[in-house]
């Protein structure tokens, strides 16, 4: 504070810490209707605007965004018995005014600090090996920005492959009164939660499906409504699949195709194409949920003369991933998988998508939209990185030996 001189004005700063400014805005507003935003420093001539003069006004300071997040207001204020035709400022009231202003920040991060952000979340199964790594992927991401489950953030959990049906589970989230939901997998998981929602906003991880085509959202860049997230279709990369399998086997020309008629016959039909284009001879091999017979369907494909084989999944097919890795084995099949935990559970090889990275994205649109953002402006994102990941034990279990310049590709080999 500078001291004034006689009969003229003084200038005070008050220095508020908040966690941000945006923080900092609301706590200097007080709830009142002061344009913190871009007249940070008018809330001391708000409160006493009997002294504050108008002329004033315009040599306040805004708000200037800093690392350490350290707000400052200034004011002209005037001093002495008379300053014009307004009342000088007492000191006891600059000082009242001063020490309440001081613990506004305090009151602003108790208030926050007690609101607990709900999340319902309609996913793959918990307890899944697979699923883990995506849950913790997700949850250390929201830590990260802020929101801790069990503190300030509850998520009310069901899993896509309960028996009881997706409409069940999504209706229960909404009795949770949840301020968004997060739906992964395919089209029938977004399906139930939109039936279920209403305007709630939705975050997605969209696997297997077009969401435009399919008419969740207006377009990627503006997806419009109450939906938004990211997205992944295994239909571009079929083809891709089907080459590296047909390179790691050269001379085979018969490939088995195991798909899902409820969840994956879209990724069927975009192989067959690509097999075909190959030159390779396509055995459709259906599957129905929920009983799923893979011994009879590895039974038929090996009668048929299949030479290879790809796995094309939906999320009921991850429960199975040991047993089809040891069909393929036991039938010495060279077998394609769409996902790495396929691989791990002893399968030859897989190239697809990298899940972790697309449920950190999940998150960081959750929080976004935890902290005021609309759905409408988030962009939908669709998932960039990809992997290949080959296993060795199976290969030498198998009774073939991958060429070097699939080795070479590999972004992972299990020895």
């Amino acid at each position: 504070m500078w001291p004034p001189g006689v009969g003229g004005t003084f200038w005070f700063q008050i220095f508020i810490q908040a966690p941000s400014p945006e923080i900092w805005r609301k706590t200097i507003s007080g709830g009142e209707e002061v344009l913190a935003g871009k007249w940070g420093g008018l809330f001391l001539g708000y409160l006493l605007g009997r002294n504050y003069r108008r002329r004033d006004r315009d040599r306040l300071v805004p708000p200037r965004r800093t690392d350490a997040a350290v707000c400052r207001a200034e004011v002209c204020y005037p001093f002495c018995r008379k300053h014009g035709r307004h009342r000088a400022v007492r000191r006891r009231e600059f000082i009242a005014l001063f020490g309440g202003a001081a613990a506004w920040p305090l009151a602003a991060r108790a208030q926050d600090a007690g609101k607990v952000a709900r999340i319902g979340f309609l996913g793959p199964a918990q307890t899944s090996p697979p699923a883990i790594s995506f849950y913790q992927a997700f949850l250390t991401q929201m830590r990260e920005l802020g929101f801790r489950d069990g503190e300030n953030l509850r998520i009310d959990f069901r899993a896509i492959e309960d028996p009881r049906g997706l409409s069940v589970g999504a209706e229960e989230l909404m009795r949770s009164q949840p301020e968004l939901i997060v739906a992964t997998g395919p089209e029938v998981s977004l399906r139930a939660v939109v039936a279920a929602s209403g305007a709630i906003p939705v975050v997605m991880v969209a696997i297997n499906f077009d969401p435009i085509a399919r008419g969740y959202v207006t377009s990627l860049a503006r997806p419009g409504g109450n939906i938004t997230g990211v997205v992944f279709q295994q239909l571009e990369l079929a083809q891709k699949q089907v080459e590296v399998l047909a390179q790691a086997n050269p001379g085979k020309t018969r490939v088995a195709i195991f798909f899902d008629e409820g969840q994956t016959a879209d990724q069927f039909s975009a192989a067959e194409r690509a097999a075909q284009s190959l030159n390779l001879q396509v055995q459709g091999m259906k599957l129905e949920s929920p009983t799923y017979d893979f011994d009879a369907a590895f039974r038929s494909a090996a009668l048929a003369g299949a030479q290879m084989a790809l796995i094309l999944s939906g999320p009921a097919f991850v429960l199975h991933r040991s047993r089809i890795a040891e069909l393929a084995i036991q039938h010495r099949l060279p077998t394609m998988f769409i996902a790495k935990h396929y691989v791990m559970a002893g399968g030859l090889m897989s190239y697809g998508v990298d899940f972790v990275p697309m449920w950190r994205r999940a998150a960081d649109y959750a929080a976004r939209i935890l902290k005021g953002a609309k759905p409408a402006d988030l962009p939908v994102e669709q998932a960039t990185k990809f992997e290949m990941v080959v296993n060795l034990k199976t290969a030498k279990a198998i009774g073939i030996e991958l060429p070097t310049s699939i080795l070479l590709r590999a972004d992972e080999v299990i020895e």
